[in-house]
């Protein structure tokens, strides 16, 4: 008799898969299926006592139309499995998942824990088909007796299809719960494609798969997470009574849950080995072993997400996700790159150098206190190749503000996960400097430059910039003795705020911007467009610590500026190369200008505003210093050949005067680019160099202007002027 059934109703699974497209012969055989299918739910559900048709909306007609729009192929969707993030070494930064779960092989589960599931879930799963006929008949006898639903007679395969329906579903809750709905009409779903699935699956392979995507709670999907989650082991390495364990937790994780209810645990544990030992999966003697044993749990809480980094890489680690969810290499719209993150499986190898990262945050941290009401955000890029090494700030990562925590990332834009951004002060005026000199302006350009100035008529992009301020606006030098004529080298070097007014007025306000432009500098931090003004040029526009290390590792990286890249590499668990963003390079400006820039930059580092600046050994740099507008926000942006770093300090909202304030324990009447951020800046550079090769800086040769009979060479300020500054100072 049992020749005369399809191959699903057969106890043995030794014929050969039959091909993917159904003959006719095949689709008779599965409509015959289906009658007897059909006949023997009805008789189930009829003795669970199910509602009415009508009740469940069910009428003949709407249940034939369901009928025919389920498809014929089911397709099991990739499993959502977790993410790991590494640094630049192959340490790993943060494992970060929707659903904790680790795919194996057959080969890779134990067992022991795949008998167990077995025997407790399904015990005749090697000799029934899709549907176990002497179980529906059982379940509905029990039932009818009872009144209760006190016995199911879903086989193992039914439960698959409905995990994967679930799996599908994703965090469409409203499609979760109609996956889980108990109707008929579902009820008929699930078995068509169980059908299915046993014709075109073995039964290894659906168990397989059901051990893969089955919850056995507390966030683990699968046996390999669950038994990590539960005894912290691979699942290779399971005992009987921990086998025995988690496959007890499948037909109700919270009512069994081993860490809230232990007992319940356990005793669901000892009716798992009773059926282990029934089916002589086990000896009595094991048997009996396996229930003396104590639950023995080894739990490790769920370590999800960017929250879990390594000390001061959470911010970083949240970078990458931003990255991944935004560029076009993953996915054409928000939705797939948003699919795709949440999916995981994948290895993500990054950019960050885990000693120049250690060098940041050694550096913000020791020269900033936590509690302190300003806090200091560091940025290192590699110049020639845009990779961020480093991304460290004061606030550590997390939502406990009682801890001045914080998940807003100081170093980036808003876009990115940071915040508005921050005025950048006078480490602007090197990006006038070069749209200057790209323009044609020598080295040597000289203006008068007087104390204050009132802000010129200006030609910008689309017109013309007039001051039509009542009254007038004003911009001051700093200090009341700096005043004209500067050329570039001394003017940088003195943070003369005129002298780059004058600059802007020369060329316009066009190429700065352009220039600005070219160096990633497309818009504000916050997303808002740059505005063509004058005060542009000393700062006005608000930025992120990144795009300013970026800035800067182009000048270093002689004119080549590289988009940032947070990404090395990514490969699915199985070793797989998923393709990534390209690193994209441009010649934005001459090397004639940039070693005009490392010369002038130098000067500032050597007998300008950022002399303290300097590194151990004599290591050549070129830097600028800056300060906002009511010393809102100090920087201090500099390089070697091979490594560029800015550096912020101030209020993480931007709303704190560094004036009258104590930093780290130390009072300070004011504060500025050279004593704030400064030896941040000198710290985090000399950390991260150490044992690295000095390599000079290609400079231009610029002769030095006449000696003043005023000079300021040290750029320490005097009191400020009485007109407040209409833009940011040294």
């Amino acid at each position: 008799m049992a020749s005369n059934l399809p191959p699903i109703w057969n106890s043995s699974d030794t014929e050969p898969l039959p091909p993917t497209r159904s003959s006719p012969l095949q689709m008779a055989r599965y409509g015959a299926t289906f009658l007897g299918v059909s006949v023997v739910s009805g008789v189930l559900l009829a003795g669970m006592a199910l509602p009415a048709a009508g009740a469940l909306g069910l009428t003949a007609k709407s249940t034939a139309e369901g009928f025919e729009d389920i498809p014929d192929d089911f397709k099991t969707p990739p499993l959502t499995q977790s993410t790991q993030i590494f640094d630049a070494k192959g340490g790993l930064i943060a494992k970060v998942y929707e659903r904790d779960r680790t795919v194996l092989a057959a080969d890779q589960m134990s067992p022991l824990m795949r008998q167990a599931q077995v025997d407790i879930e399904d015990a005749r799963f090697y000799e029934h088909g899709a549907v176990d006929l002497k179980g529906v008949v059982r379940a509905a006898g029990k039932n009818a007796e009872s009144g209760t639903t006190s016995q199911g007679a879903s086989t193992l395969t039914q439960q698959y299809v409905k995990n994967v329906n679930v799996e599908k579903a994703g965090d469409d809750q409203a499609a979760v719960q109609e996956a889980q709905r108990k109707t008929l009409g579902r009820k008929i779903q699930e078995l068509k494609v169980a059908i299915k699935l046993e014709d075109e699956l073995t039964k290894d392979q659906i168990l397989t798969n059901y051990l893969n995507i089955t919850y056995y709670g507390n966030g683990a999907y699968g046996v390999e997470a669950a038994s990590q989650r539960y005894f912290s082991k691979s699942n290779k390495d399971l005992t009987i009574a921990e086998a025995a364990t988690l496959a007890g937790l499948v037909q109700n994780p919270s009512a069994y849950d081993p860490k809230l209810h232990p007992q319940a645990a356990q005793t669901r544990r000892n009716v798992v080995i009773d059926k282990m030992l029934e089916n002589k999966h086990i000896t009595e003697e094991q048997a009996k072993e396996a229930k003396a044993a104590p639950l023995g749990l080894q739990f490790k809480d769920p370590q999800n997400g960017c929250i879990t980094a390594r000390a001061g890489m959470g911010f970083f680690c949240d970078y990458v996700r931003h990255v991944v969810k935004q560029d076009p290499a993953f996915g054409d719209s928000a939705a797939e790159r948003k699919k795709f993150w949440d999916q995981g499986g994948l290895n993500i190898y990054t950019t960050l150098d885990p000693d120049k990262q250690a060098a940041a945050q050694d550096a913000v941290s020791s020269n900033v206190r936590v509690t302190d009401s300003v806090s200091a955000a560091a940025s290192m890029v590699e110049p020639g190749t845009g990779k961020i090494l480093a991304m460290a700030q004061t606030r550590p990562y997390g939502l406990d503000k009682d801890k001045n925590q914080t998940v807003v990332n100081l170093n980036v834009d808003l876009a990115m996960g940071g915040g508005n951004g921050f005025q950048p002060g006078s480490t602007f005026k090197p990006i006038v400097a070069a749209a200057a000199l790209e323009a044609g302006r020598p080295p040597t350009q000289e203006y008068s430059s007087p104390n204050k100035l009132e802000y010129p008529t200006t030609k910008t992009c689309t017109g013309t910039w007039k001051n039509d301020a009542r009254p007038k606006a004003v911009v001051p030098n700093e200090s009341a003795n700096e005043k004209g004529p500067y050329q570039l080298k001394e003017a940088m070097a003195l943070s003369v705020n005129t002298y780059f007014v004058q600059m802007e007025q020369d060329i316009g306000l066009c190429p700065v911007k352009q220039m600005a432009n070219k160096l990633g500098i497309t818009t504000r931090a916050s997303g808002k467009p740059l505005d063509e003004v004058p005060a542009m040029g000393l700062g006005v526009e608000e930025v992120s610590p990144l795009t300013m290390a970026n800035v800067y590792a182009t000048f270093a990286a002689q004119g080549k500026y590289c988009a940032p890249i947070a990404i090395n590499k990514i490969t699915t668990l199985d070793g797989k190369d998923v393709p990534t963003p390209a690193g994209r390079c441009d010649q934005v400006f001459s090397e004639t200008t940039a070693q005009a820039l490392n010369t002038v930059l130098n000067g500032v580092t050597e007998n300008g505003t950022g002399a303290k600046a300097n590194l151990e050994g004599g290591r050549q740099i070129a830097g600028k210093t800056g300060t906002s507008d009511h010393k809102k926000a100090a920087w201090f942006s500099g390089y070697t050949p091979q490594l560029a770093t800015a550096v912020w300090l101030g209020g993480p909202n931007g709303g704190v005067e560094m004036r009258n304030i104590t930093i780290n324990g130390k009072y300070r009447p004011e504060v500025f680019g050279a004593d704030g951020p400064g030896p941040i800046w000198q710290d985090a550079m000399n950390q991260a160099l150490r044992g690295a090769p000095k390599l000079p800086l290609k400079m231009a040769d610029i002769p030095d202007p006449a000696p003043r009979t005023d000079p300021n060479p040290s750029g320490t300020p005097t009191s400020p002027p009485a007109t407040t500054p209409a833009g940011p100072q040294h």
